[in-house]
């Protein structure tokens, strides 16, 4: 059992930063495949970084690409979501979560956090 807690959601003008943090417990992150996904109302669950459990390759969806970057520190067992220059669309609850197997795909995904909300204004 993994459990993830998410924090550093928030409010933030449009070209901002911020910074999301996944608080893993029960298991190292490193033996998973860690997600971030988000989901804006009234939307599906999308896509948004990954990071292999070795943390030697990360993952991008095209919309955050160049702007987004994902990272782990093992020794405090928590990974990041480094967001830069947001824009508006980013605008979700942003959610973390653990695949045992190195996937993209929401459904390969078995722990998830509780979810932060991030609101970028114009």
């Amino acid at each position: 059992q993994v459990q993830l807690v998410e924090s550093g959601g928030g409010l933030v003008q449009a070209g901002g930063s911020l910074r999301l943090s996944c608080a893993a417990s029960g298991r190292t992150f490193r033996g998973y495949t860690m997600g971030w996904f988000r989901q804006a109302a009234g939307e599906e669950r999308e896509f948004v970084a990954a990071i292999s459990g070795s943390g030697s390759s990360t993952y991008y969806g095209n919309s955050v690409k160049g702007r987004f970057t994902v990272s782990g520190d093992s020794a405090k067992n928590t990974v990041y979501l480094q967001m830069n220059r947001v824009k508006p669309e980013d605008t979700a609850v942003y959610y973390c979560a653990a695949s045992s197997i190195r996937t993209l795909t929401t459904t390969q995904y078995i722990y998830w956090g509780q979810g932060t909300q991030v609101t970028v204004s114009s």
